[in-house]
């Protein structure tokens, strides 16, 4: 009897054995370990799967070491921008030393438009010492001219760049950045510094005739690209401008023969066959603006300008077929690019 229960005792023994190393082996991973996980899960798109392991490990460890900026870069993956900067805020204050989750925040600071907190993290994390969600540099810059700090930005870029802060290139560039933005006096001020500088830069005389054409100012606009076409006659896009210029005073032989040369220089691009289109309708050649326009619309089937103008000449060749055709086309452009209510699940 003693026999039997002793050799029933070694072979439930043997059989429990492997069931126990079994369990030791599925233990639950560390929290350094869920923390890497939740991050992998960010970088492959999967923010809200990642929250769920960063929640647990929240309530769990709550000091973990790179958990709020875990929980910061999942938050602003998704736009979450609030709690993304309330955890990047945690984040900072409990090591003064993570830079990325300071640049970050000043990403989402700017972003939520707070572009004068944003600066001081900026600032004190460049993006050239933390590895980069965005680029912060760029970011700090336009914080500067939001702020009215124009010539901070201007020290930014150049920076970004590698120019010189006070050369000509480096006012160039910052009118560019400062036009874009559509701070159009400052950039006017910052591109004729730029001429004063060096006369011969290429590019500022253009970008002095683009910021004339935003202010109507068509002929002024004209003799500015005029100039830089006579310092940069390769450069397609001057030729385009001018011809817009032209287009723009009335100066319709003058503007198709610069437009053709634009198209002779570049012929992939859609501007100056559009342009064409509208100096050949104004000079009342509906048959051949219906030859540009097809172009436009073959190189370039969404823009929704060069579908207007041709229905516009077809409307004046009587074609009212292919008129309905394309304001079809039109008004679908138009509804694809209207915002899109999305109802809550």
């Amino acid at each position: 009897m003693f026999r039997i229960h002793y050799f029933a005792f070694v072979f439930l023994f043997s059989a429990l054995q492997p069931l126990c190393a079994q369990s030791d082996s599925a233990a639950p991973p560390s929290p350094a370990a869920q923390l890497e996980e939740a991050r992998g899960l960010i970088r492959t798109g999967h923010a809200q799967d990642a929250l769920k392991i960063l929640d647990t490990l929240r309530t769990s460890d709550p000091k973990l070491p790179g958990l709020e900026g875990a929980r910061g870069d999942a938050f602003y993956s998704i736009d979450h921008l609030q709690e993304a900067n309330n955890a990047y805020e945690l984040a900072v204050a409990e090591n003064p030393q993570d830079l990325e989750a300071m640049q970050m925040r000043g990403l989402t600071l700017f972003r939520l438009g707070r572009p004068g907190d944003a600066i001081p993290l900026l600032e004190k994390a460049p993006g050239k010492d933390v590895q980069a969600k965005a680029d912060p540099s760029y970011v700090l810059a336009l914080c500067y001219m939001d702020t009215r700090r124009f010539d901070d930005a201007r020290h930014a870029f150049a920076g970004q760049y590698g120019l010189p802060p006070d050369s000509a290139a480096a006012y160039l560039l910052a009118a560019r950045m400062l036009f874009r933005r559509e701070y159009i006096p400052v950039a006017k001020r910052f591109a004729t510094t730029a001429v004063s500088l060096d006369p011969q830069l290429p590019l500022t005389n253009e970008l002095l005739g683009e910021i004339a054409l935003a202010e109507n100012n068509f002929n002024e606009a004209a003799e500015y690209f005029e100039k830089e076409r006579a310092r940069n006659p390769l450069e397609p896009s001057v030729y385009e401008r001018l011809g817009d210029a032209y287009l723009r005073s009335a100066r319709y032989p003058a503007a198709r023969l610069v437009l053709q040369q634009a198209i002779l220089l570049e012929p992939n691009a859609t501007g100056p066959y559009i342009l064409l289109g509208k100096v050949t309708l104004k000079e009342g050649d509906a048959t051949a603006a219906s030859t540009y326009l097809e172009k436009a619309v073959r190189m370039d089937p969404a823009n929704g300008m060069s579908h207007n103008l041709l229905a516009q000449a077809y409307r004046d060749m009587g074609r009212m077929d292919d008129v309905k055709r394309e304001m079809l086309i039109v008004q679908k452009i138009h509804q694809a690019d209207q915002p899109k209510l999305i109802a809550p699940q």
